[in-house]
């Protein structure tokens, strides 16, 4: 049989099997973490449609035809001093492998491959791999991430042909090395971009016309927040945003932009600037929340400031600004990598502005879904809300790890009635007139 032949029927093989394995990205760490389960409707909303089938179908994860490379195997094997990692994928793949330093880790890249391994290895976290995790970086690239524990060295990645009913592997040794020796060979390689083209600025809206850019957190190799049935974070808000652009348009008095309408990876930096690029009278960072107490639920909303409101938004502003890191980007530019971007330059009128939208979205929420009853207005150093023109909030839409957030969350109702109060809360900051508000309910 043709290598071409065998890659062919190693892809359909992987796309039946992937509906059931594969529901987007996740993140693996040495401490147990839920993985995704096959994306799904909690019991409470057995009545509602597929609430991510629209999605898992766009990223080309719900039907048999497949064009891309299949990763269909990831294995983690560990003996103490060495790790290997091993990917087996449907068809050949030119990888290339390269180690970033603060924090450790090492950076594989690879075009767009679809991820549809039915069980990749934990890290045991006693030897040299903390963590790794893996998606789209951008647009025709797909990345492997492995957080270290310890420094090491790496020799070229082997690419091994089919044979024993396997398909065409990657072999990647890391092996131990010294601290010296591990900073001096780390860095991006000769030529590399790692980060996208500037970002065009966009015209100016038609007379009349306000701008609003949507920001739905997280993407691609950066998944965010997955629920114990397996909502993933990065799903929910892109679902979200999509459903409020729609309630904006609709009014005729808006041009809206969203910083990504897919899932893929965009730097921090790069939201920012698109909301500066496309002269944005305000922009809404889309989100939702976790919590090791379960118990905790609702709704919240962020703005920005240089000391964090409380411990638990200081901490979450400190996960958020992760996000870059996370993917591996090139962070050397920033003067303190996303603790101060523009903070200095934020202007008082802006942040006051920020700070009147934030409290008419918390007008608006109670109507149509729990909120936060004590201090549902925080304020940290989010990084994506550091635009010093741009009014900015971000807005959690929940807990993840709640129940009963989760299960209100999966359906296509809630998530139509938060979009909607949202866009009346953008409305009301515009005109001034919160009649159109929803009434406020006692929250469930």
């Amino acid at each position: 049989m043709s290598l071409v032949r065998y890659g062919r029927l190693l892809r359909l093989w992987a796309a039946f099997l992937g509906v059931a394995f594969a529901v987007g990205q996740t993140a693996l760490a040495a401490t147990p973490i839920p993985v995704p389960k096959p994306q799904r409707a909690s019991t409470a909303a057995q009545g509602d449609s597929d609430p991510i089938g629209a999605l898992l179908r766009e990223r080309g994860l719900a039907g048999p035809t497949v064009s891309l490379p299949v990763v269909i195997g990831l294995k983690l094997t560990e003996d103490g001093k060495n790790s290997r990692f091993t990917l087996e994928f449907s068809d050949p793949v030119d990888v290339r492998a390269f180690t970033l330093a603060g924090p450790n880790r090492v950076i594989v890249d690879m075009p767009d491959v679809l991820w549809r391994m039915p069980d990749p290895t934990r890290p045991s976290g006693k030897g040299a791999v903390k963590a790794y995790r893996y998606g789209q970086f951008r647009k025709g690239n797909g990345r492997l991430i492995v957080d270290l524990n310890k420094p090491v060295k790496f020799a070229t990645p082997q690419t091994l042909p089919p044979e024993g009913g396997a398909g065409f592997r990657v072999v990647l040794d890391l092996g131990p090395t010294t601290a010296t020796d591990f900073a001096a060979n780390a860095g991006w390689p000769a030529g590399m971009q790692p980060m996208s083209a500037p970002i065009p600025v966009s015209p100016r809206a038609p007379a009349g016309k306000r701008v609003v850019i949507i920001d739905p957190g997280h993407g691609g190799i950066d998944p965010g927040t997955h629920s114990p049935n397996g909502i993933v974070e990065k799903d929910l808000v892109l679902s979200v945003a999509r459903t409020l652009r729609k309630s904006l348009e609709a009014t005729g008095r808006y041009r809206v932009q969203l910083t990504r309408d897919g899932d893929v990876f965009i730097p921090l930096r790069e939201r920012v600037n698109m909301g500066r690029a496309a002269h944005g009278d305000l922009f809404v960072s889309l989100h939702a929340d976790s919590n090791d107490h379960r118990e905790i639920r609702g709704a919240s909303v962020y703005t920005l400031s240089e000391a964090a409101s409380d411990r638990e938004a200081g901490n979450l502003a400190e996960k958020e600004n992760m996000s870059d890191i996370i993917a591996g980007v090139d962070l050397s530019g920033e003067n303190n990598p996303v603790a101060t971007i523009l903070i200095d330059l934020a202007q008082r009128d802006t942040m006051n502005r920020s700070v009147r939208f934030a409290e008419t979205v918390l007008s608006a929420l109670p109507g149509v879904t729990s909120v936060q009853s004590a201090s549902p207005h925080r304020s940290a150093g989010f990084a994506v809300l550091k635009a010093p023109d741009v009014p900015a909030a971000l807005i959690e839409l929940g807990y993840l790890t709640n129940t009963k957030d989760e299960s209100e969350m999966a359906t296509e109702a809630w998530r139509t009635r938060v979009s909607n109060a949202i866009a009346q809360a953008i409305d009301a900051h515009f005109t001034g007139d919160t009649k159109a508000l929803p009434r406020q309910a006692t929250n469930p």
